[in-house]
């Protein structure tokens, strides 16, 4: 064989390599690795805090193809991100824990404390969270971490939060704002929800009784729905308060709940406000508009919508769309 004929074999060889690398190459990245759970419905990014000791990887397309749908959290790419444009790298660290739709406006975001699964605006005046805001899914709801039980002061409170001192012998409960149950999807996410900077002293009759009932139907529009967005706390804005313990923890009135179904075929909020005791009364015999929250908390909740939408959404109450 001549140089010449050789050197023509050479480069076909490497020509057809250079092809099939080439190829290859473009169907990964056009087919990107995702990860699923054992009983999950949601596909993620590698790096997601859903992702627990079940971490399953599998190409996006048969992801989709098996029905699984894009997590709301880290945000793992989509068919139409791919066919869009080149993949992007998987982000350093994971997203923060709470949507950025949930949090009510704050004249000071510095302000705002941020924990697994949940933040809050802490009120140093009152000892307590002025809300508590998170996004909840339906898979976060079907976790398995245990009860952690680990009531604690919170260190990220800089003038210090309530302690347990201030519980002790009050007849209050230490009321979760964020609920242990709604954080089960993780460990850190548990026993963050056990700072008492996510407590508010309620009475045993109404944190175990219609405020217990409200947030399980919470859960259940989780399920129903995918995620819902969720702003809880105590209503701030009609005192004077009966104190408890040391640090001087204000006893609220009442309580709100406001809650924002944003996914497709139908949007959809509601509020509720209950008196800080029990009630055997049906969970909407206390549902209001969010507009209602509004006005009695002073609060400007789900203020990143687009106006029209906000407006329309919050100055509604059809409390039969959510018992559908």
């Amino acid at each position: 064989m001549g140089k010449a004929t050789l050197s023509r074999t050479v480069a076909k060889v490497f020509l057809v390599s250079f092809i099939f690398i080439l190829i290859g190459s473009l169907i990964y990245a056009e087919d990107p690795t995702v990860y699923i759970t054992k009983t999950g419905k949601k596909y993620h990014r590698g790096n997601c805090s859903y992702l627990r000791q079940s971490k399953i990887p599998i190409p996006l397309s048969e992801a989709v193809e098996r029905g699984y749908t894009p997590c709301s959290r880290c945000k793992p790419p989509t068919l139409a991100d791919v066919s869009a444009s080149e993949p992007t790298a998987e982000p350093t660290s994971v997203p923060a824990a709470v949507e950025e739709l949930a949090l009510p406006y704050c004249a000071d975001p510095d302000s705002i404390l941020h924990y697994s699964g949940f933040a809050l605006l802490y009120s140093e005046e009152h000892e307590q969270p002025s809300w508590v805001a998170y996004l909840l899914t339906d898979e976060e709801v079907r976790g398995t971490v245990s009860r952690t039980d680990n009531f604690r002061a919170d260190p990220k409170v800089a003038t210090g939060s309530a302690s347990l001192q201030d519980y002790r012998g009050s007849g209050y409960d230490r009321g979760h704002l964020a609920p242990a149950a709604d954080m089960k999807w993780s460990s850190e996410a548990m026993s963050d929800s056990f700072f008492l900077s996510n407590m508010s002293p309620q009475r045993p009759g109404f944190n175990r009784g219609i405020w217990r009932r409200l947030e399980g139907w919470v859960r259940d529009q989780a399920l129903g729905n995918e995620e819902v967005y969720v702003v809880t706390g105590p209503v701030l804005t009609d005192g004077p308060y009966v104190e408890i313990g040391p640090n001087g923890v204000d006893i609220p009135k009442r309580y709100y709940k406001v809650i924002l179904d944003y996914t497709q075929p139908e949007i959809k909020a509601i509020g509720f406000l209950m008196q800080n005791q029990s009630s055997r009364k049906p969970l909407m015999a206390f549902a209001v508009s969010v507009n209602q929250v509004e006005v009695v908390t002073g609060l400007d909740f789900f203020h990143l919508l687009p106006d029209n939408i906000e407006e329309l959404l919050e100055s509604q109450i059809d409390a039969a769309r959510w018992e559908s």
